[in-house]
């Protein structure tokens, strides 16, 4: 059977009818309604309602999201006429007033916006029925039926195509009969529907299913191995070996002219197609400068290459001067954020372009961009001739603000004309997230040993607040298998390991683990204990990472540590000493790495063992940002 669509012709009076008001986020897959006209709110353009397809558009759309997309509607709202017709075997995600649509596998069911004219002899409901979210899946072996209108009397249904309708002026189409949909199989264990692109996982209730009746359309469940080799154009998830959140700054500035400014563009389309980006890879942002910075749009705007080369063409130049500086703090402040798509596993990269030279300095924006875990590169194009090198506000600019000034995040690029050839190369350079130094920061790429006395000496009461001390610590850092590891050795006469870096790998489970742990009580020989350290907790640490032991004492120990100190610092254990009441000030700068004074601390007691915490890691902090940038 095929789908008979009556529609308006031009000369028809409008019928006064109650027309239902529906919310920017109802789906046409709700609604059981096969033809109906409803009045959308404003706001509807907001990217949070979802549409898949152009034209023709998925039930699982937004219905005032594909009126807008549709141009029926702007954002102010309105009253629309919406026909229900057959599922596609695909649709294609488009950018169209000021709505993206997005591309989803083939779909059960479909509809059509169109003005809200009410077509002679139809009765259009003054209320909508709407699916339950209990309804039963549909039936193995059933295939999709289609919703039959008779044709108006006197008048014979021609068969026409979708696209022929939604190519007919609205007064010149009459009656007219909509293809069958296409038959989807269904089987006794249906699999999970696959995920449209921009959504989290759905919840069986919310799967829009249809309950059997004659004139509605039964679910057609369709397997996922369906799903996938059906689909007319498949969305690539990303690369998965260049899983990196990326920012391009863009020179806007009045300087670079139209010309260059359209080369820029080019540029970073071809970025974009060359980087195969979605979830799985990598993501990419634009931000452009000129007096001030804007971004254009975040990580998790557009999800594939296509969208974002179509985002790019729309670009239009700022002007201003060339504060490269300015927007490199601002992309430090608010770009890499988990509101505009941050994912936190992957390294963040913030490309900045300039034509010649900055108008602002660039070296300090550029140091808490990189402590920050930033790893940026630079491309400069056109830099200043011998004779222009007066004018430059901050010589020497690039090497001042680069991640490493080893040449791998520097580009010097002659001539607009051949930015070309600096794709290739950038794209490898962007993508070897081994190299990408800037990642590591310091407090994110640490094992961190706690080395606890638990002799007599310090008491029960006294031992909860060195835990405590252990806690606020470990708060300070990002903890997980990958980024800063805790563990934690007591000792007295003897040596316990509490935890290895290995066996906990949240801050919850870690601070649970601190909590745990119990007060052993005995002697002080804290030579052994760090010997116990370097063997039981240290050995196990990551070749990758800075080992950090930190250990608390309240007294002098019975053995010596000179001779353990020496082999943690010959180990690359940087070690820092923390000691309470009778500790002794000489055995901790001896137990210290040097120098001393920065790595060991006295407090004269428990009680303000607290203080001493901020001190701590911004020594840990400084002593890392530090290290040379060659």
């Amino acid at each position: 059977m095929g789908i008979v669509v009556l529609t308006m012709k031009a000369s028809v009076i409008e019928m006064f009818l109650a027309v239902p008001q529906i919310n920017c986020d109802v789906k046409a897959g709700k609604i059981i309604n096969p033809e109906f006209i409803v009045k959308c709110p404003a706001g509807c353009q907001d990217p949070k309602y979802h549409v898949y397809g152009t034209g023709i558009y998925a039930s699982y759309s937004s219905v005032c999201g594909a009126a807008v997309h549709s141009g029926v509607l702007d954002n102010s709202g309105g009253k629309i006429l919406v026909q229900k017709v057959a599922g596609q075997s695909g649709y294609k995600g488009s950018f169209s007033n000021g709505v993206q649509s997005l591309s989803l596998p083939r779909w059960r069911e479909s509809f059509i916006v169109s003005e809200s004219k009410p077509q002679k002899g139809v009765t259009y409901p003054s209320t909508l029925t709407y699916s339950s979210s209990k309804n039963p899946d549909a039936k193995a072996g059933e295939t999709t039926k289609a919703y039959q209108r008779p044709s108006a009397p006197g008048t014979t249904a021609q068969p026409v195509t979708l696209m022929q309708i939604l190519a007919m002026p609205a007064a010149e189409v009459t009656h007219a009969t909509l293809p069958k949909p296409f038959p989807f199989a269904t089987s006794a264990t249906s699999s999970p529907r696959p995920q449209p692109v921009g959504h989290g996982s759905w919840e069986m209730g919310e799967m829009d299913l249809w309950k059997p009746g004659p004139v509605l359309l039964d679910a057609g469940f369709i397997p996922k191995e369906e799903l996938s080799t059906q689909s007319s154009e498949p969305v690539s998830q990303g690369d998965p070996n260049c899983k990196v959140d990326l920012s391009f700054l863009i020179d806007g500035s009045s300087g670079i002219g139209k010309r260059r400014f359209q080369i820029q563009k080019q540029f970073l389309a071809d970025i974009a197609q060359a980087l195969d980006i979605g979830p799985a890879g990598p993501l990419m942002g634009v931000v452009q400068y000129g007096d001030n910075p804007a971004t254009q749009f975040n990580l998790k705007t557009h999800m594939n290459s296509r969208d974002l080369k179509t985002a790019i063409e729309k670009i239009t130049q700022r002007g201003g001067l060339s504060n490269v500086g300015r927007a490199i703090s601002f992309v430090t402040k608010t770009f890499f954020s988990k509101a505009n798509g941050n994912r936190g596993g992957a390294p963040n990269v913030a490309v900045v372009m300039v034509d010649g030279w900055p108008t602002d300095k660039v070296e300090e924006a550029s140091r808490l961009a990189r402590e920050s875990g930033i790893n940026i590169f630079f491309i400069t194009v056109e830099a200043a001739a011998e004779n222009e090198k007066q004018y430059v506000t901050e010589p020497n600019f690039a090497n001042k603000a680069v991640c490493r000034t080893n040449g791998f995040y520097s580009f010097n690029v002659q001539s607009w004309l051949g930015l070309s050839k600096t794709m290739q190369p950038l794209v490898k350079r962007v993508c070897d997230t081994d190299r990408l130094a800037c990642s590591k920061t310091c407090l994110n790429s640490a094992d961190i040993g706690f080395v606890i006395d638990g002799s007599s000496s310090v008491g029960t009461g006294n031992f909860r607040m060195v835990l405590q001390f252990v806690a606020n610590i470990s708060k300070a850092f990002e903890i997980s298998d990958t980024d800063t590891r805790i563990g934690a050795v007591q000792y007295t006469y003897e040596q316990r390991l509490e935890f290895g870096f290995d066996k906990y790998s949240t801050k919850p489970d870690i601070l649970n683990a601190i909590k745990r742990v119990g007060y052993w009580s005995g002697g002080t020989s804290t030579g052994a204990a760090i010997h116990y350290a370097l063997e039981q907790l240290f050995k196990k640490s990551k070749p990758n990472k800075r080992k950090l032991m930190i250990l608390i004492t309240d007294g002098r120990s019975y053995d010596d540590v000179r001779i353990p100190a020496m082999a943690a610092h010959q180990k690359g254990v940087i070690t820092y000493a923390i000691g309470v009441a009778w500790a002794a000030q000489d055995e901790l700068e001896i137990i210290a790495t040097h120098p001393a004074r920065e790595h060991s601390f006295f407090v004269d007691e428990f009680d303000n063992l607290h203080k001493s915490v901020p001190r701590i890691i911004q020594n840990i902090c400084t002593e890392f940002n530090a290290q040379p940038r060659n």
